[in-house]
This record gives structure tokens, sequence and C-alpha cells, in this order.
């Protein structure tokens, strides 16, 4: 089937090549042929997440300062108390497209994907953005762009030393008392999958810390899908509620019967 350009954007536009127009029986039929592919590319997802957790650890041993806006603060500091740390670098500093008024375009981007972080720190995990640029200006612009994001000014090599110092990228890190290490690590299109709750879990050396996963022995786990919560709920019930452990226990119930 072809369709014409006139219902697109102004301009020359070649003639659209559209997919066959098909009844409701054939629209169901090949949805559930796409499906079968589609769950075997969300198996292969888990499998390279189960994998990174397996990954090798890199002590962090340099120490390295950080503005706030609280002022100095070390990579220690930045985990907030938690025991993993997601950390991207945005490039908002003099030199970039659109300083000073905006980061980076592709950083903005991100930023505007970043779910509410309360459910990262709900699985003992912090998310921070760092960049060059002083805290004023970065002040200003969370507020610009109504973001919430923790944002730390860069003061020394952490960027060249963990392979951002150019783009942009994601580490990140696991606490133990005061160590601290170095487990991932994703730039380019890789992080283009970022902003997502589940997404930077799935980056952690934790994972989602859920029974399903397939983790290393004596990783910390508990029942799927219990320990979500509204995001302004978390420090009020931290217990999961009975109501929604029945209900998530039916969901989750009625998922596995529709998969099998």
């Amino acid at each position: 089937m072809s369709t014409s350009a006139e219902n697109g954007p102004k301009g020359s536009q070649p003639v659209m090549q559209t997919p066959p127009v098909v009844s409701p029986q054939a629209w169901e039929a090949a949805r559930e042929q796409l499906l079968v592919k589609e769950k075997a590319h969300t198996r292969a997802g888990d499998a390279l997440a189960a994998e990174r957790r397996r990954m090798p650890w890199m002590a962090v041993d340099k120490a390295y300062a950080f503005e706030g806006p609280a002022g100095r603060a070390s990579l220690l500091d930045l985990f907030d108390g938690r025991r993993q740390l997601i950390v991207y670098r945005a490039f908002f500093e003099p030199g970039v497209f659109g300083w000073l008024d905006h980061a980076c375009r592709g950083c903005s981007m991100v930023a505007d994907q970043v779910a509410h972080v309360a459910h990262l720190n709900a699985r003992d995990t912090t998310l921070v953005f760092v960049s060059r640029a002083p805290q004023t200006d970065i002040a200003r612009l969370k507020a610009r762009m109504g973001w919430e994001i923790p944002w730390f000014t860069l003061t020394d090599s952490f960027d060249a030393d963990f392979g951002v110092d150019e783009w942009h990228g994601t580490n990140v890190f696991f606490r133990d008392g005061s160590r601290v290490f170095r487990t991932y690590f994703t730039n380019n299109r890789g992080d283009e999958q970022m902003g997502n709750t589940w997404n930077y879990l799935d980056i952690t050396p934790l994972g989602r810390q859920e029974v399903w996963e397939d983790s290393p022995e004596g990783y910390p786990q508990t029942p799927t899908y219990k320990w979500w919560n509204w995001h302004d709920n978390y420090t009020a019930e931290a217990v999961p509620d009975k109501k929604w452990v029945e209900v998530s226990d039916a969901g989750e119930a009625a998922f596995r019967a529709q998969g099998e």
C-alpha cells in the first residue's frame, strides 16, 4: 500500500510504501508472531543483566572532589549513604552548544527521560548528574527545565579517568563501607536506554533485587513487585501494603498464565 505525502509535513516528501492493511484476525496473528520474538528479546536482556551482575569490579582508590548545593563533596558523599551510585556525565559548560541557557541537546533529552529518583533510592541506589558548569548555572538550568536530579560540578579528572571527558556516559559504582568500586560503564546508544527506573537498576551490580532474577548467591532479593510504591510514600510506608501484595500477586499470576 502507498500513502500520499499530503498528510505528512509540508515540503517535498516521497510516497510512503506502507505495510498492507489486513483484517483484525490477520492483524492479531501477525502481532502474536512478533510477540514471540519480543519475548525472546526480553529474555535476552534479562540474561545480559544477569551477566552484568557477575562482571568483575575495579577498585577506585583515587580521591575525587565535586561541588554540590551544600558545598564540597567526595565520590563517597555522592552515594548519599546508599550502596549503589549511578553517575551520568552531562555536557553543560562553556563551549557546549546552547551554553549557557541550555545543556547539550542529547544530554538534555536524557535528563528529560529520568523517572522520579525515589524509586531508585528505594532500591539502595543513588543517581546523580555531573558537569563542569558552576553550581549557580546548574541550579538555574534545573529550575528552567524542571529537573530534580541531584547534579554536581566536576572539579578534577573524574570525567577523563572514567571515559567521559568527551561526549557522555554512565558509570556505576558500588560502596562497601568506605571502599568504592567501579562496576559498569555504558555510553553512546547505551545511554539512550537510560531514564527508566528498571533500566537503571538493570545496569547495577544488585539489579532490581527481585526473586526472579538470576543473581549471585547472597545478593539481596525481595518478592517481585512488592517494593513498588508511590514516589511520595516510600518513607511513610516502608513495609509493603498488604492490599498491594494481594493485587500484585493476582497480577503476576495473570501475567504468567497469559505467557503460558
